[in-house]
This record gives structure tokens, sequence and C-alpha cells, in this order.
């Protein structure tokens, strides 16, 4: 069986995949296992197991063919195990320190639903009642978000122009949407 380990190790720190599967498939259960001892959660042990044999692939130039592909990975999925008991004690450590945040207004459906009705009334107004450069240069600023000097700079005019367009657009927008101001 070594034999075969080294083998196939030696042709998976050449790139080949189908031996790369085979060791996969040879060790996968096995360290399932040994990861799931340690962190008795199916998922995490899960994320840990497929995370090492990644990092196995990534780093698959640097393997050793005369060692021992178990205590490789096994090494591997250890540190990996620490690292996330280790993320989680900071977090448990750092709970009280997190701001927390209440629901948000966008939490509620019904609000939801009358900002995407007024996006879409804002939408319709910027096609339909704003001038062609007048909605161009409200849409770079308001949708792309470019400064006005980039604007300017993208249309070859003058920032006061910029800002003239934006104010009209503005005032065109607030004069159809006064019942929801």
């Amino acid at each position: 069986m070594q034999r075969e380990e080294s083998n196939l190790i030696e042709k998976v720190k050449n790139s080949d995949q189908t031996a790369f599967h085979q060791l996969f498939s040879d060790f996968y259960d096995i360290l399932f296992r040994f990861v799931f001892y340690r962190v008795q959660d199916r998922d995490l042990a899960e994320d840990i197991t497929q995370e090492t044999f990644l990092r196995v692939w990534n780093n698959r130039k640097t393997l050793i063919p005369n060692k021992s592909f178990f205590s490789l990975i096994a090494r591997i999925a250890t540190n990996l195990c620490y690292d996330h008991f280790r993320h989680m004690d900071v977090r448990k450590r750092n709970e009280k320190n997190i701001p927390n945040f209440g629901k948000s207004h966008f939490d509620n459906p019904t609000t939801l639903n009358q900002a995407n009705m007024l996006e879409e009334k804002i939408r319709k107004l910027v096609n339909e009642k704003l001038p062609d450069r007048c909605k161009y240069i409200f849409i770079l600023s308001r949708i792309e978000g470019l400064s006005n000097s980039e604007i300017a700079g993208k249309l070859n005019i003058s920032i006061r122009t910029v800002e003239n367009q934006i104010y009209r657009a503005l005032k065109i927008l607030k004069k159809y949407l006064k019942n929801y101001l």
C-alpha cells in the first residue's frame, strides 16, 4: 500500500488529476471522521475536509512521495480545526463589542415594496421626463456614481454645466415626486 501511495503522490506532484482523485477517494472518509471527531459538526467537518484536499492540490509541488499521505492531511486538517477554534474564540471574546444593529426598515415587506415602487417611479420619470443631456448627466452622477469633475472630463464640458444639469434633473424629479416627499 505504501508503494502505491508513494506512486500516487508522485503523480499528484506532477499535476495528475486522476491520481489526486484516487487519493481523495481513498482518504476522504477517514479524514472526514478524523475532523468530525474534533469539531462535532458535520457541515464544518465537510468544509475542513474539502479545504484540506484543496490545499494539498494547491501545494502539490511541495509533496514528498515517501511520506505518509494521511499524516500530511491530518496535520493540515488539525491546523484548520485550530484556526476555526481560534476564530470562534476571537468572535466570542469580541461579541459584546460588536454593535447590535436593530431591524432595518427594509425588513418590513410593505416598506420594501414601497421603496421598490418609488425606485421604479423615479426610473420611469428619468427616462420619460428628463431631456436627453440632462438624463445622461443625471445617470452618470446618481447611478454610476461619477463625481461632477469626472462627468465634466468625460463629456468635455464645464463642472458648472454638470452642476446645472443635475440641479435641473432634481428640480424636475421633485415636481413629479411631491406626493412621495
